[in-house]
């Protein structure tokens, strides 16, 4: 598929994944879904790529529903149950595609990321944040609840139930400083240094082994869930016997012992 709605750009190792539609505060459109779709489909087999970086082209991160397009009966929400179900799985299913995909998405944000942009970046396993970053669960301003694409899941996860709920029952914005505060954002700092952290930040990445960065993913997420820290430290013992046994650990301490960067094989 040629990309119109989003960018792709390679770095080595990280992907950079650009929200393009500047015009229209880069909102989701039926294209966009669609593009986005095909690329998280591929990214789990891309193993060349070990880190995404998502970030919004313009003044936005992502300004949500393309609402212009709703009303011209675009995407196909409301025209039917049919219909409406099917366009609501397939954004929903973005989110969990960011999940379940191996490699980390770091969100670095600019401006607004209202309704599903505020669920991209939640989706996103790093937020860093510029002084312009501003966020809502707008859907139940337009008449809709604020649980959807994952939102209800992951923002109490990320800022705990009091401030989840003030956000949601209102669909009020939190702006860059309180995100900051709230740990809803892990870095906050003025727009222009955002995509250096975030450059900075998916290159310690990389640095890592190839195995270990896609199963430290994979256990966060399991462990979230998990129902007892039994569960979390089964998850974490068959993660470390399964890195031992690819002989990273091996590259891994001759490299703290002569004091310099390991230097990992790309798969073993």
């Amino acid at each position: 598929m040629e990309y119109q709605a989003i960018e792709i750009k390679n770095d080595g190792a990280v992907a950079w994944l650009t929200l393009n539609r500047p015009h229209n505060l880069n909102a989701l459109s039926a294209q966009m879904v669609a593009e986005l779709e095909d690329f998280l489909h591929r990214l789990p087999k891309q193993t060349e790529t070990r880190v995404v970086v998502m970030k919004g082209a313009g003044r936005a991160f992502c300004a949500g529903l393309d609402l212009k397009e709703q009303n011209r009966g675009g995407t196909g929400l409301g025209a039917s149950t049919t219909d409406t179900v099917e366009s609501q799985r397939r954004m929903s299913d973005l989110v969990v595609a960011m999940r379940r995909a191996p490699q980390p998405f770091i969100a670095a944000i600019r401006g607004p990321a209202a309704g599903g942009g505020f669920a991209l970046a939640l989706a996103c396993d790093v937020r860093i944040a510029g002084e312009s970053a501003r966020f809502n669960a707008a859907f139940i301003r337009i008449g809709l609840t604020a649980c959807d694409m994952g939102v209800s899941y992951f923002l109490p996860r990320a800022v705990g139930s009091s401030v989840a709920s003030e956000l949601m029952l209102t669909g009020r914005f939190i702006n860059a400083q309180r995100a900051f505060a709230t740990g809803l954002v892990s870095e906050l700092m003025p727009d222009a240094e955002v995509d250096s952290a975030a450059a900075k930040l998916a290159l310690e990445m990389t640095e890592t082994s190839q195995l270990g960065l896609r199963l430290t993913k994979e256990c966060l997420s399991l462990s979230i869930d998990a129902g007892s820290l039994e569960q979390a430290v089964a998850i974490e013992d068959r993660n470390q016997v399964l890195c031992v046994r690819a002989g990273y650990i091996e590259e891994g301490a001759r490299a703290f012992l002569e004091k310099r960067k390991p230097r990992y094989a790309p798969r073993a």
